[in-house]
C-alpha cells in the first residue's frame, strides 16, 4: 500500500502516519506544527548528534550480549536482577525511527479512529520476568559541565525542558499496548555521563592517535501516565483539517522571528 506521509492530504485514503516527534510539535506550538504538516512549510532543520547516536548504538550492542537470556551486569546494580533485556523478532524494526511506517512489523499502530499511522523508534525494551511485562527503555547521553554535578536519580529528571523525554516514554508505552504487549506504566531511561572533573585529558599518552572519555552511568525509573495520547492524536486529526491557522503557542521562538521579521520589513 502506498505510504501518506509528508505534507497531510485529506484527498488520500491511506493512514497519516505522524511520529512521535510530530506529536511533540504539536504539543510545543499547534501552529507551527499545522504549517509544518497541514502546508508543507519546511522548517529550519537541526544538526544531527552524531557522538549521542553512537552512544545509542554502542548501548544496544551491550545489551544484545544478555538479550533473552539474563541481565545485565548493570541491572544486577541498580536492584533490577529480575528484568532481562527484551528479545523479539521485529526488535530491528521497532528501533528504525526513520521507517517506523514502512510496515505493521515496523514500531507503529494504526487509530482507526482518526486513521493515523503512529509511531517512532525505540531504543530499548526490557522483559520483567516475574510478571512478564514489558518496560520502555530510553538510552540518554549527557555531559554536566558544571564543577558540582547533579545526581542522576529521578530529580535530574525534573527540568522542564525534559517533559519531552517523560511524553517520549509514554507515547511509546502507548504504542506498545496498541501493538498487543503487557507494558507496565514503570519505564527507565538509561543515562551516560560523561566526565570531566579530576581528568587530565582524554588523548591516550601512549597512543596519541586514540581518545578515551570516561562515563557515569544510572538507571533512573518513571511512572508513566499514557491516558493523554489518544486525546492528541484526535486534536492533531482536526488540526489537520482545519483551514483556519491556531495560534502560536506563548513563547515559540519562531512566532517571535515571523512577527520580528514581518516588523522589519514594514520599517
Amino acid at each position: 500500500m502506498p505510504r501518506h506521509r509528508g505534507t497531510f492530504n485529506r484527498q488520500r485514503v491511506e493512514p497519516y502516519e505522524i511520529s512521535r516527534g510530530k506529536v511533540e510539535s504539536f504539543i510545543k506550538c499547534p501552529a507551527c506544527f499545522w504549517l509544518d504538516r497541514a502546508k508543507g512549510v519546511h522548517f529550519p532543520s537541526m544538526p544531527g548528534f552524531n557522538l549521542n547516536s553512537n552512544t545509542d548504538t554502542l548501548l544496544k550492542r551491550d545489551f544484545d550480549q544478555y538479550r533473552g537470556r539474563e541481565p545485565h551486569p548493570i541491572m544486577i546494580a541498580h536492584g533490577l536482577s529480575h528484568l532481562i533485556p527484551f528479545e523479539h523478532e521485529d526488535l530491528q524494526k521497532w528501533e528504525n525511527s526513520l521507517h517506523f511506517g514502512l510496515s505493521p512489523q515496523h514500531f507503529n499502530t494504526i487509530h482507526s479512529e482518526t486513521n493515523l499511522c503512529f509511531g517512532g523508534g525505540l531504543d530499548d525494551v526490557w522483559l520483567n520476568q516475574e510478571t512478564g511485562q514489558l518496560h520502555i527503555v530510553d538510552y540518554k547521553s549527557t555531559a554536566q559541565l558544571g564543577k558540582e554535578p547533579r545526581q542522576l536519580n529521578e530529580s535530574f529528571l525534573n527540568d522542564k525542558w525534559k517533559a519531552a523525554y517523560k511524553r517520549q516514554m509514554e507515547m511509546y508505552q502507548w504504542i506498545m499496548r496498541k501493538k498487543g504487549f503487557d507494558v507496565s506504566s514503570k519505564g527507565y531511561f538509561l543515562y551516560v555521563d560523561g566526565q570531566h572533573i579530576n581528568k587530565e585529558g582524554m588523548i591516550d599518552k601512549d597512543q596519541p592517535s586514540r581518545a578515551y572519555m570516561e562515563f557515569n552511568t544510572s538507571i533512573i525509573p518513571y511512572d508513566g501516565r499514557d491516558d493523554w495520547v489518544e486525546d492528541a492524536l484526535y486534536k492533531i486529526k482536526e488540526l489537520l483539517l482545519s483551514e483556519i491557522p491556531p495560534e502560536h503557542a506563548e513563547g515559540c521562538e519562531y512566532a517571535r522571528f515571523l512577527g520580528e521579521t514581518k516588523s522589519a520589513l514594514k520599517n
